[in-house]
């Protein structure tokens, strides 16, 4: 266990949603707008918020009540039912859950120590043998992958639909290139912990105009036309409010927390996961490899392919699990309350 874990933690070791104070003027002005519209869903806030989004991004956006929404209109779209989508076993359940709720099959992929992301070479090895319609590529702890280029490659050749779970990966960027933009559709989450938080809430992008248009009618019950077999899932203009405060404060959120690693953590911490070169996490994770007792935990303390019962071999999965730890890094610059 690192000594470094026993240090008394500052300000940024203390857990807090990542919304800053000095945002809540203007959240309160674009709530109100959306009252005085009366327009609380399907409205223009919505859109605003797809464009922010789309802008910080480089590609087109579509607002959703969820990630699971986003992964599904991803999934079908892909027609996956009844085909075998490839999934990192490291990840959070909702990623293989998606897909067999999508009617497909999951097979499992290991992955690398050096970023805890999929492997390419198992990756290869399990297209080459299970003949996938689809696989997911989960962007772990708010970096890229290490290999996204390779396996967005070799998606492209063999014709495998490659969804990007991007739940992790606001504001990184590697060379200046965003996550979501390297395969066919990438999926963000809004979720309470993350970088970017409405509550609830998601987003996909793609730059394929088939894939927005699909998901455009696939959360909103396929309309107008109903050739898309959708449900609901519609971001309410309210919570889109909170988003688009919170995409427009994203470049500073990464910027202090990325001085905060560099400053604060990294010297405490040789163990930590080293970023290639080009590479800018968005660090919704510090991770190093050690097993600390003050930590914010695992990123996933099991495999999904142990929760799932899969019997198949991921050394480097499990190795993952069993030798790393996260260091608490939480947004709160000077001044905020405490």
């Amino acid at each position: 266990m690192s000594t470094a874990s026993t240090a008394t933690s500052p300000d940024y070791a203390r857990f807090a949603i990542g919304f800053d104070e000095r945002d809540r003027p203007r959240l309160h002005q674009l709530i109100d707008e959306v009252l005085d519209s009366g327009r609380w869903s399907e409205g223009p806030m919505v859109k605003r918020f797809e464009h922010a989004w789309a802008a910080h991004n480089s590609v087109p956006a579509v607002a959703l009540s969820s990630w699971a929404g986003g992964a599904l209109a991803a999934l079908q779209f892909a027609q996956v039912e009844g085909a075998t989508v490839l999934c990192p076993s490291n990840t959070f359940m909702a990623t293989p859950l998606a897909a067999l709720n999508a009617g497909a099959r999951v097979q499992f992929v290991d992955c690398n120590r050096e970023d805890l992301c999929m492997s390419f070479k198992d990756f290869e090895a399990k297209a080459a043998k299970y003949k996938p319609k689809a696989a997911f590529l989960v962007h772990i702890g708010g970096h890229i992958a290490f290999e996204t280029e390779q396996i967005a490659a070799y998606c492209e050749q063999a014709g495998i639909f490659l969804i990007e779970d991007c739940a992790h990966a606001h504001g990184a960027a590697w060379h200046g290139r965003r996550p979501g933009t390297y395969g066919d559709a990438g999926v963000y989450s809004l979720y309470a912990t993350k970088t970017i938080t409405t509550g609830e809430g998601g987003v996909l992008v793609s730059t394929r105009p088939e894939v927005i248009e699909y998901a455009r009618a696939f959360r909103n019950y396929g309309k107008t036309t109903y050739d898309v077999a959708g449900l609901n899932f519609r971001m309410s203009d309210l919570t889109a409010a909170l988003a688009l405060v919170q995409v427009e404060r994203l470049p500073e959120i990464v910027t202090w927390k990325n001085a905060v690693a560099r400053t604060e953590l990294d010297p405490a911490y040789p163990s930590r996961l080293e970023l290639p070169d080009g590479m800018t996490s968005g660090l919704y994770k510090y991770i190093v490899f050690d097993w600390l007792d003050r930590s914010t935990g695992r990123v996933y303390d099991e495999p999904c392919h142990r929760i799932l019962d899969h019997q198949v071999n991921l050394p480097n999965t499990d190795w993952v699990a069993r030798n790393h730890s996260c260091v608490p890094l939480y947004y709160r610059p000077q001044g905020q309350a405490s």
